[in-house]
C-alpha cells in the first residue's frame, strides 16, 4: 500500500482518470482540439466529484509543451511542475481565507503582466461563492475584458450564491455526483493495484457512504485499510464508519411493526453500546426505509439497484406496510432528525420517535395480514390528523363561549340592529387578540424594552454574520414590545414572517439576541396590523368607563339621553363613539 494518502495517489492527472464526468470531459476536449477555450469557467457541483482536478488538468492541457492537446503528456517540464504547484503563473486561490477585495485587486492588477514560464496565466479560485461582494465587484470587471494571455477557472459546491453577472460571463460546467458501480469499478481497480484483498459488498456500502463524491469514498477505503491491513471487510466498514447491517434494521423495523416498544429501545440501546451515534442511526433509519418505499413503488428503478444488495429480502420486509404508512413514517423520523440538530440529548429524541413508529403502525396493520380488511373502515393518517384538529378547534370555542363571547352567526344579543350583530360579530377576533397580546401591550413601557430596541442595529448586524438570507427576512420585522424573556417582533409581510418561524432560521436569530443582550431571548412574531389593531382595542375601555359615569350622574333626563347615546353606539360601534360631559 502507497505511504502517502490514495486519493492523493490516485488523484485525476488526465482526462482520462476522471471518474463520471464523461459530458464534462468530452466538451473540454472537444474544445481543445479546435483551440476554443474560454477565458473564464465556472466548475458547480457537489465535493469530491473533481472540480479542481479538472481545473488542473485543464491547466496543464492548455500549457503542456506538447499541446495544447486533449490530454496533458504529464512528462514534461510544464505539466510536472503544475502538478506539483511549482509553476507561478499556474495559481490557486482558495477563496475561503482569500475572501476580501484586496486579494482580487492584487489579481486584477497582475493579470496584464504576461506569463514568464508558460504560454498561459490560469487563476483557479476554488470555494468562489465565498468571496464578498466587493470582491466579486472587482473580480467583474476582469472577467468582462480579460486579457488574451489569462484564464479563470471558479470552482465551487454553491453556484446560486454567485451573481448572476459573474455566471453570464463563464462557461458554466455542472460536475454530477459519481454513479454507484462506477464508484465501486474505481475502489475495485484501487484495492487491486495498491495489494488489498475486498469484498464485494464492503465497496458497495463504502460508495454508497460517499453519496456521490469519489474523494470521499477513496479517503474512507484508506480509513479502513488502516484498520482493517490487506482485507476489507463487510463488517469492518460497519464497524469503522458507525453503519448498521441490513439484518439489524430488520430487527428494529419488526419491533416497530409488532409495536413492540421495550424490543426497539433494547436495540437502540445495544446500538449506543457499540459505539453509534444517534444522529446517524436517524439518518441511516430514514435510509431504509425510503429503500423499504422505493422497493414498494418502483421496484425495478435505478435508483433501487444501485442502493439495495438484497431486493428480495427488502421486499419481504416492505410487504408488511403500506405506502401511506412508510410515508407517514419517514416524515416523523425526518421532523426528529431537524430537532436532533438542536438538542444535547440527541439518543432521547431517537427513542421517542422509534416510539412514535410504535405508535403509528398501531393504525396501519401490515399488508395482507387478517386485520386488513378491518383496518380499510379506519380513517389514515391524515384524516386522524384533521379530526384531531376538529377536536381541538370545538374545545376552542366552547371555551370561548364560556367567556361570555357572542358567536357571529348567534342572535344571543338583547334589541339592536344591524350595527350590533357586526360588533359581536368582530367580539371573539377582538377579545382573543387583546388577550394574546395583553402582556405584550403592558411591555412598551418597559426600560428593557428601550434598551433592546437600541441594540436592535447590533442583532441585525450578527444575524447577517451568521446567515445574510436570514438577515433579509428579518430586516422588514420591527421590536414592538418585551416580556420577560420574549421580545416581540411586528411585520409587514406575512411571507417574511413565516420564513422567520422556520425551526433552524429562529434558532439563529434566538442565537443573536442572546449574544447581542447577555442574556437568552426568545423570538415571538406578529402581523404589524394585528398589533395596531390590539393597541388600538386598548382605548375602547376608557371611553365605555366615561360614558357609564355620563348615565350615572343624570339618572333625571327621563331616558332621553341614555336612548341617543345608546343609538347612536348601535349605528356606529363603540370604537367611533366617545363621551364628553357638556
Amino acid at each position: 500500500m502507497a505511504h502517502i494518502a490514495l486519493y492523493r495517489t490516485w488523484r485525476p492527472q488526465s482526462f482520462r482518470d476522471m471518474v463520471g464526468q464523461k459530458h464534462i470531459v468530452q466538451t473540454l476536449q472537444n474544445a481543445l482540439r479546435e483551440g476554443r477555450f474560454s477565458h473564464a469557467y465556472l466548475f458547480s457541483g457537489p465535493r469530491g466529484t473533481g472540480k479542481t482536478s479538472a481545473a488542473k488538468i485543464l491547466a496543464k492541457a492548455v500549457n503542456c509543451l506538447n499541446g495544447p492537446a486533449v490530454e496533458p503528456c504529464n512528462e514534461c517540464e510544464a505539466c510536472i511542475r503544475i502538478t506539483e504547484g511549482a509553476v507561478m503563473d499556474v495559481v490557486e486561490i482558495d477563496a475561503a481565507s482569500n475572501r476580501g477585495v484586496e486579494e482580487i485587486r492584487d489579481i486584477r492588477d497582475k493579470v496584464k503582466y504576461a506569463p514568464t514560464e508558460v504560454r498561459q496565466k490560469v487563476y483557479i479560485i476554488d470555494e468562489v461563492h465565498m468571496l464578498t461582494t466587493e470582491a466579486f465587484n472587482a473580480l467583474l470587471k476582469t472577467l468582462e475584458e480579460p486579457p488574451a494571455h489569462v484564464m479563470f477557472i471558479l470552482a465551487t459546491t454553491e453556484p446560486h450564491k454567485l451573481p448572476a453577472t459573474i455566471i453570464s460571463r463563464c462557461q458554466r460546467f455542472d460536475f454530477r455526483r459519481v454513479a454507484l458501480e462506477e464508484q465501486v469499478e474505481r475502489l475495485r481497480e484501487v484495492c487491486t493495484e495498491e495489494g488489498i484483498e475486498s469484498e464485494e459488498d464492503a465497496l458497495a456500502f463504502i460508495a454508497r457512504l460517499s453519496d456521490g463524491g469519489m474523494r470521499d469514498a477513496l479517503s474512507l477505503l484508506d480509513q479502513i485499510i488502516a484498520f482493517s491491513g490487506q482485507r476489507v471487510t463487510y463488517d469492518d466498514v460497519l464497524s469503522i464508519t458507525g453503519g448498521m447491517a441490513s439484518d439489524q434494521f430488520e430487527k428494529l423495523v419488526s419491533a416497530v411493526q409488532n409495536r413492540d416498544v421495550g424490543a426497539a429501545l433494547k436495540l437502540i440501546e445495544s446500538f449506543m453500546q457499540e459505539g453509534k451515534s444517534a444522529d446517524k442511526c436517524m439518518e441511516s433509519l430514514i435510509y431504509y426505509f425510503r429503500d423499504l418505499l422505493m422497493v414498494k413503488m418502483v421496484p425495478n428503478s435505478q435508483a433501487v439497484t444501485e442502493r439495495i444488495l438484497d431486493i428480495r429480502q427488502f421486499k419481504e420486509v416492505a410487504d408488511r406496510f403500506s405506502s401511506e404508512a412508510l410515508i407517514s413514517m419517514i416524515d416523523t423520523l425526518n421532523y426528529y432528525q431537524t430537532e436532533m440538530k438542536y438538542s444535547v440529548q440527541p439518543q432521547t429524541l431517537l427513542e421517542v420517535a422509534l416510539m412514535k413508529l410504535c405508535s403509528q403502525a398501531a393504525g396501519t396493520p401490515a399488508a395482507g395480514s387478517a386485520s386488513a380488511p378491518a383496518a380499510a373502515g379506519r380513517p389514515d393518517a391524515q384524516v386522524s390528523q384533521l379530526m384531531n384538529r376538529i377536536q381541538k378547534l370545538e374545545e376552542q370555542l366552547n371555551q370561548l363561549l364560556k367567556q361570555g363571547v357572542v358567536p357571529a352567526a348567534g342572535g344571543g344579543g338583547t334589541g339592536g340592529g344591524g350595527g350590533s350583530s357586526m360588533r359581536q360579530s368582530a367580539a371573539p377576533v377582538v377579545t382573543k387578540r387583546i388577550e394574546k397580546l395583553d402582556a405584550y401591550l403592558a411591555g412598551r413601557e418597559d426600560p428593557a424594552f428601550r434598551t433592546a430596541l437600541q441594540q436592535w442595529s447590533q442583532v441585525l448586524a450578527r444575524v447577517k454574520e451568521l446567515k445574510i438570507t436570514v438577515h433579509a427576512w428579518l430586516v422588514d420585522g420591527e421590536p414592538v414590545s418585551l416580556h420577560e424573556e420574549n421580545l416581540l417582533v411586528a411585520f409587514k409581510s406575512s411571507m417574511h414572517r413565516e420564513t422567520t418561524e422556520k425551526p433552524a432560521n429562529k434558532q439563529l436569530i434566538e442565537q443573536a439576541l442572546s449574544e447581542v443582550y447577555g442574556e437568552p431571548r426568545r423570538l415571538v412574531t406578529v402581523m404589524m396590523k394585528d398589533w395596531k389593531a390590539s393597541a388600538d382595542q386598548a382605548k375602547p375601555a376608557e371611553a365605555g368607563e366615561e360614558m357609564k359615569l355620563v348615565q350615572e350622574e343624570e339618572p333625571g333626563a327621563g331616558g332621553t339621553k341614555e336612548e341617543w347615546i345608546t343609538e347612536a353606539i348601535s349605528m356606529f360601534g363603540e370604537d367611533l363613539v366617545k363621551i364628553k360631559e357638556d
